[in-house]
Parts: structure tokens; sequence; C-alpha cells
């Protein structure tokens, strides 16, 4: 059950769990989107007056109580086996759960038996992609977990109790409006993988006849596709590789580029990169897959193609577009404050329905939930945490 909320400047204060993957720090010393994420909401919701401990690597830096679950970061660590550290993460959480008003998860599903064994309300918001076949058989099992999609495209191929849908968001401050870059080069932010289609970026730079630069990391299952199909392309003189870049190096990087190039090929979940190419005044080109029709306003802050040509063409008109008007768009779409406000809605909608108590609940009160989800604002059929109204564009 929930506690009686002290007043914290009119808003009802919360003890709140934040749980992180421990393969990146939070914030990332480099490439993690998720665990970038997760430090934007937990100082966020420091800052609005909430009491937050951060289960996450001890290399993690927090304004909330940091409850330290591996030493540091499992990735720039080099440890290969990350199941051992996952489940002492989990013994810790159960071990202080009835500290908290509300357990909010940011891993896919390690830790589901482990909610329904809990006393406190639970809430995971799915990061990746659902369009896993086995994502089926095990969310059908786990149909009584209460999950958070970042965008409605997320939440397409999987039935399951969705209660709400949470667009990410940045911290105002964090990246600067740039005017400088119009006349600057393409830019190619993120990892280099198959999905994220590098190539593409650099087809369109050498028909454009623009300078691209590659800020990305490469993943030891992505080195073969780095070798054998990224690095002839590199040949190009119009290419440079930057390598992966750190986030104070990430300003100067995006402010700098005209554009920044999204050439997915994969149900995007979200795509952060925009949002931050978006909050220093950059426009974005990006395929129509995934959220990013959700994310990007076509003609306003960007171009939305579905090919190479239309690219191309999208370059040579990039420079029409306000960098003004961007920033703007994400000011008015993609702040933390509102992300910080819809999760604390989250949280509190849980209040009548906490998850676990050492039963599972029966058929009967599956089906009375969710004839009662279906009556209430979370359900996915009627949510109350949309993206911003987008003024429709033809292509």
């Amino acid at each position: 059950m929930f506690r009686c909320f002290r007043s914290c400047n009119g808003v009802a204060e919360m003890r709140i769990a934040q749980v992180s993957p421990l393969v990146e720090s939070v914030p990332p010393k480099l490439y993690g989107g998720t665990e970038r994420i997760v430090s934007y909401l937990t100082e966020e919701l420091v800052r609005q007056g909430h009491e937050v401990a951060l289960f996450a690597s001890g290399d993690s830096e927090t304004a909330a109580e940091l409850i330290p679950c591996a030493p540091q970061a499992l990735r720039l660590a080099h440890v290969d086996d990350t199941l051992p550290y996952s489940v002492l993460q989990l013994e810790k959480i159960r071990q202080r759960a009835r500290n908290f008003d509300v357990l909010h998860f940011h891993w896919d599903y390690f830790h589901l038996p482990l909610v329904r064994c809990l006393a406190s309300p639970a809430v995971t918001t799915m990061h990746g992609r659902m369009d896993l076949p086995n994502y089926q058989p095990l969310f059908a099992e786990f149909a009584d977990m209460a999950l958070v999609s970042v965008s409605d495209h997320q939440r397409k191929p999987l039935s399951a109790r969705w209660i709400a849908t949470v667009p990410h968001g940045l911290p105002a401050d964090l990246y600067s409006f740039s005017p400088e870059g119009t006349d600057g080069y393409l830019a190619f932010l993120g990892r280099i993988c198959p999905e994220k289609r590098p190539d593409r970026a650099i087809e369109i730079a050498t028909r454009a006849g623009v300078e691209l630069k590659i800020a990305a990391k490469v993943d030891k299952v992505d080195m073969a596709y780095f070798e054998d199909v990224i690095r002839p392309l590199l040949r190009d003189p119009r290419v440079e590789f930057v390598g992966e870049v750190s986030d104070c190096e990430k300003q100067a990087f995006l402010a700098g580029a005209m554009v920044l190039l999204f050439p997915i090929d994969w149900p995007e979940p979200f795509g952060l990169v925009q949002i931050e190419a978006m909050a220093c005044g950059t426009p974005v080109i990006a395929w129509r897959r995934g959220s990013v029709p959700e994310v990007i306003e076509h003609g306003q802050t960007g171009f939305i193609v579905d090919g190479i040509d239309e690219a191309v063409a999208a370059v040579e008109n990039v420079r029409r577009l306000s960098r003004v008007a961007v920033r703007r768009g994400f000011e008015k779409r993609f702040s933390i404050e509102r992300v910080g406000r819809d999760y604390i809605r989250v949280y509190q909608s849980l209040a009548d329905e906490p998850i676990g108590g050492g039963a599972r609940p029966d058929a009967e009160s599956k089906r009375l939930r969710a004839s009662k989800l279906l009556r209430g604002p979370f359900s996915s059929a009627k949510r109350i945490f949309t993206f911003a109204k987008r003024p429709t564009a033809a292509m």
C-alpha cells in the first residue's frame, strides 16, 4: 500500500526506486541511451521534491541515494558474464522493496518473477523493440505486469498491460541552441550496426556532395559488419569516422552539423539522438520507420523520407528550415519536466492496484483489472500521455 505522502511545494512526495541496467553507468560515460534517460528522470524527480533511490553501477553519479549493484559499469569493465551482477541487483531490490512507494524498472523482463512476490507497486518502461517472437508467450504469462512504452509504435506488436506512453525528454539546459550549423556537415551519431544503416548515410553524403562525420561506437558483435561493409566506404574523402564521443563532445558535434541523418532500417522505439539534435537547433532527416513520425514534425523539425533519393533532396532543402523553430519544437514537446510529471501520474495510478503481494492474480482478477483499465485513463484504447499534436503534412 502507498504511504501517506508529505507535501512538498504542493506536490505529493513519493519514495521512488529507479532500477537501471548495469551495463553502463548512470549517466553513461559514452554510449548508452537507456541509462541516459534513467539519469535525466532520476535527477528531475529529485528536483521535483521526491525521495529517490537509484539501483545502478557504483560509478554512477546522482543527487538521489545511490545503491551500487556492481563496482562499475560492466561494459567498460569488460565483464562478459553480467548475469551474477543482475542477480545481486535483484536481491538488493528485494531487501529494500518495502521502503518505496513504487519500483520503476528500466529492464525488459528479468525482474518480472520477483515483482510478483513484492509488496510494492512496480512499473517497467520498455526501452527496446517489442516485435521479438519470444516476447508473445513471455508477456502472456506476465499479463498482470504494468508496462510503459516510449512511443505508440513501440507497443503495437505486443498485447500486454500497457498503462501509458511516456515519450523521452531532456533537460532544457543540457544542449545549447546553435545557429552555426547551417553550412556545416552531415552528422551520423550512435552505433555502427546493420539496423542503423550508416551505409545509407555515406551514400547520401556522396550523392549530395556534402561532408559526413560519423560519431559512433562499434560493439564486438558488429565488428565484422564494420570491417566488411563500412570500412571500405570510409575511403571517400568526404567521410570522416570520428568514433565514439562523450557527452561533453556531443554538443559541439551536433551543433556544428547542418543536419542529423537518421537512416534507420528497424522499428526504432524512440531514437533519443533525434531530440538531442533538435535541442541544438539541428534538424533531422529520418527514415519513416518505428517512432520517427511521432518525433519529427515533417517540414518543421526535419524531413521524413522513404528512400535515398528523397533523403538527398532533403539535404538540398534543409537550409530552408528555421533552426530556431527546431529548438522550439524540442522545448514544446520533449522537456524532462514533462517526463517527470507524466511518470508521477503513472506512479500514482498504481496506488489502488499494487502489484505483487506474494500471490499471482487469478484469471478472474486479471479480467476485472483489464476491465477497469479499459475504463480508466491509462488503457491502450485511451491514454492520457501523448505526444504533442503535430500538424499533418503531406510528403
